[in-house]
């Protein structure tokens, strides 16, 4: 997808995010390829990186274990100036730092967050379906080797290294979209 089909996408949705759109590169998570494309706005300096999505597939209602769709926003990055792999709960880090790559038995959030806020009311956003109140992040993972795979629990897993790189070059308020 084009920059300038996101920006279409965003300025139909959400005309007051016009000048974001305008300035500043897009998240887009394709789901079907499980893929997160980090498309620069002139488009010289997009990225790429596998991802996983649901493996209870795409919904917004909270307790789905869903990853949600639609337009959304980075609303908090934490993790800043951590090492790779320091193991998160509760979005503070713990002190522990992960080694493992291949690790189905715990669902340990790592290396970076990116804590999304939806943008559409009624759809991502208040009530039921609100993306920030289930906490839905774009977050690194201890379970690496099946990234590429719909096997999270709502949230985008990344590789860290991957992570750390978008985390590094996204900013607050910079939008994502999730198909």
């Amino acid at each position: 997808m084009l920059w300038q089909d996101l920006r279409q996408i965003f300025s139909s949705k959400l005309p007051g995010y016009s000048a974001i759109a305008d300035q500043r590169p897009f998240i887009y998570i394709d789901s079907r390829k499980q893929r997160l494309h980090w498309i620069d706005i002139d488009e010289s300096e997009n990225k790429s990186f596998p991802v996983s999505t649901s493996a209870n597939g795409l919904g917004n209602r909270l307790d789905s274990n869903k990853t949600p769709i639609g337009i959304h926003r980075v609303k908090q990055k934490i993790g800043g100036g951590q090492p790779q792999g320091m193991i998160f709960e509760a979005r503070e880090p713990t002190g522990r730092i992960t080694k493992k790559i291949d690790n189905r038995d715990q669902d340990e959030i790592t290396s970076r967050i990116l804590w999304l806020d939806g943008l559409e009311p009624g759809f991502n956003k208040d009530g039921v379906y609100d993306s920030f109140s289930r906490y839905i992040y774009i977050h690194g993972s201890s379970d690496e080797k099946r990234i590429g795979q719909a096997v999270s629990h709502g949230c985008i897993r990344m590789k860290n290294a991957d992570v750390i790189v978008l985390f590094d070059g996204v900013l607050v308020n910079d939008l994502v979209l999730i198909q």
